[in-house]
């Protein structure tokens, strides 16, 4: 005869045999799994007696409620607002400072604001005036004088990469020109390399240039991808990640990118965060309640 187990029915205040595995795996640092066996009271497999071990009702009602506190503790999600701080704020204040010229160049390409935004407040939050400053000044002459192979360095409040604009110029202007599809230079609009990529440069240099190219990122994902399957917290974090991995890249590549933790905010390794984490944090939290502030 199988073994089985004898479990206390807390509701009912009843016996009754059980076979009862629980697997729990929390959220952790190196994703352990926690595996718990409830084996309060064990039936010989040679006696069909019942060895209480000593298990009080009360003592069995201790280990549930042990175990529920343990299961609350690991599901409570990262407040990501805490853990960046300062840089957090200064995002929040950047979106509220700029929020009137962001949501009318949204609603004249017919994307929803709070999405967009989405996608690019960890940059927010990660940006530094002064790195981007050492950055531009470092290594824009060699992009564009080199091209791509010094492409990927980042620019501007939103973290745009050289290589990125390419790419959404190459695909903005492969589509069909609409009215609310921003539009972009092509190559063939300039004299050389060199200046086509200088104007790329200039671009990413300023915000309400920039935030084209966020748009058009969106208008693109919208034909290239399958977000009509999605539900609204798993589009922000596909959106999320596609744009800080790769927005070239397949969609099962990113969906299995959706997850990892390699987002941080400092010049130097610490600790790191996922970006469709911390994208979908923002979203719901402090998008809705953030819009109604004045």
């Amino acid at each position: 005869m199988q073994d089985s187990v004898l479990i206390y029915n807390l509701e009912n205040h009843i016996c009754y045999r059980e076979t009862w595995q629980v697997s729990i795996s929390p959220p952790s640092k190196g994703g352990e799994t926690i595996t718990t066996l409830f084996a309060f009271a064990a039936i010989s497999n040679k006696k069909n007696t019942c060895h209480l071990a000593g298990l009080t009702p009360l003592f069995i009602s201790f280990l549930a409620v042990f175990f529920f506190l343990n299961i609350c503790i690991y599901s409570q999600p990262a407040d990501y607002s805490k853990i960046f701080g300062t840089d957090w704020e200064q995002a929040l204040k950047f979106e509220k400072e700029n929020r009137l010229w962001m949501e009318k160049a949204a609603e004249e390409n017919k994307v929803p604001y709070n999405d967009v935004i989405a996608v690019i407040f960890p940059e927010l939050v990660r940006y530094s005036a002064l790195r981007d400053k050492m950055e531009i000044t470092v290594l824009k002459a060699l992009y564009i004088n080199l091209g791509d192979q010094y492409a990927n360095f980042s620019i501007g409040r939103f973290q745009v990469k050289p290589s990125f604009a390419e790419y959404i110029r190459k695909e903005s202007s492969s589509r069909p020109k609409r009215r609310s599809v921003p539009q972009f230079p092509r190559p063939e609009d300039f004299s050389n390399l060199s200046d086509y990529r200088k104007s790329i440069v200039t671009d990413l240099e300023s915000p309400e240039r920039e935030f084209l190219y966020i748009i058009a990122f969106y208008r693109i994902c919208e034909k290239k991808f399958d977000l009509s399957s999605m539900n609204e917290k798993m589009k922000i974090r596909f959106l999320a990640t596609a744009y800080n991995y790769g927005i070239n890249k397949k969609q099962e590549e990113i969906e299995k990118m959706t997850d990892k933790k390699y987002f941080n905010t400092r010049l130097f390794k610490t600790e790191n965060y996922s970006y469709s984490d911390v994208a979908l944090f923002w979203y719901e939290n402090f998008s809705a309640a953030d819009k109604s502030v004045n």
